[in-house]
């Protein structure tokens, strides 16, 4: 059972092939009217459109960021220790 690949290793690996796939999937959502009116534009307005996409993406990014920071400083916050009983000692004291 030593050769078996622990759950974190999958999950890791799980989570780089995801993030490989990403961005394949990305690209495909292209919107063919937005795409052309962006290459006719000009300057400005394709600075405008960088900007907007750039706030669009900040709150849930800080969303999600809010999340994963809260998740991180409650994960123990339900461990319980195991509660040790007299009987559960041996006469040896192990």
């Amino acid at each position: 059972m030593r050769n078996m690949p622990s759950r974190h290793t999958l999950r890791n690996s799980l989570l780089v092939l995801a993030l490989a796939v990403a961005p394949v999937a990305a690209q495909a959502q292209n919107c063919a009217l937005c795409y052309t009116q962006a290459a006719g534009s000009g300057s400005k307005l394709k600075a405008g459109l960088k900007s907007g996409i750039l706030i669009l993406i900040f709150p849930p990014m800080m969303i999600c960021t809010g999340f994963m920071v809260t998740a991180y400083k409650r994960r123990n916050r339900f461990h319980q220790k195991p509660v040790e009983s007299d009987q559960d000692k041996s006469d040896l004291g192990w």
